[in-house]
């Protein structure tokens, strides 16, 4: 009998390290994808540590979601001074590169070369939230789920040119009832408006359900990813 593609490429819970589900208990969920979880531990435990420190420090408030500001909400500008501030992440790093092809007549290393040619912008302005070390690391809240696609296709980008071993996202993993339950949206100054947080939430936005689909379709191509699911748990009240 075939296996279920999520079987075959998604890691078993009991293979992400211990000090990875300790750290996140209750407040985000994990899913590691072609071993990103043992990846990232063991190639790039300094960035792991950091990414754990700017998770712990990380909640977002039920007011804070009310309020308009879409994916640049507060909380949104907040971890990307705890990624900077807490876990020493660069922010906004694109990646371009030139590609340089040789070719040459005949066999050995001294064959004469004939031709080359230049491929300029090869590789171009694929940008990452942040980047440290080995891994690249973003974060979205509410933007439209085809973000997903630039960022996974980002992943593969700086994989693929040999610049990280293991790409990270945060994004959540919160119910329609979960929205639900917050009742009204919030104008800027903090008066009640017609409009519903669950609608603002839509079927269009951002999701882990979503994320991990286009991971399982082979969006980041070989590059493994680790996704971090913002949980109820990690909603603090007003």
């Amino acid at each position: 009998m075939a296996r279920r593609i999520d079987d075959a490429v998604f890691d078993n819970a009991t293979l992400i390290p211990a000090a990875i589900q300790e750290a996140v208990r209750g407040r985000y969920s994990v899913t590691s994808y072609r071993s990103a979880a043992a990846v990232l531990a063991q190639r790039a435990p300094q960035e792991l540590d950091a990414i754990l420190r700017v998770l712990k420090a990380f909640s977002i408030s039920a007011s804070e979601i009310r309020m308009p500001g879409g994916n640049r909400m507060s909380a949104t500008t907040r971890f990307g001074d705890l990624a900077h501030r807490l876990g020493g992440f660069h922010q906004e790093v694109r990646i371009e590169a030139d590609l340089l092809v040789k070719l040459r007549e005949g066999k050995g290393e001294n064959a004469p070369e004939i031709d080359r040619i230049l491929r300029e912008d090869y590789i171009h302005n694929h940008l990452v939230d942040f980047w440290r070390g080995r891994v690249a690391f973003d974060y979205e809240w509410n933007s439209k789920d085809q973000t997903y696609d630039r960022d996974l296709y980002a992943f593969r980008s700086f994989f693929e040119a040999g610049v990280i071993d293991v790409g990270v996202i945060v994004t959540r993993e919160l119910s329609p009832e979960f929205f639900q339950s917050l009742g009204l949206c919030l104008d800027r100054n903090g008066a009640e408006t017609a409009s519903t947080v669950a609608a603002k939430f839509g079927a269009s936005t951002t999701g882990t359900h979503k994320l991990i689909s286009r991971i399982a379709a082979g969006r980041s191509g070989g590059c493994p990813v680790l996704v971090f699911g913002i949980l109820a748990g990690n909603i603090t009240d007003d």
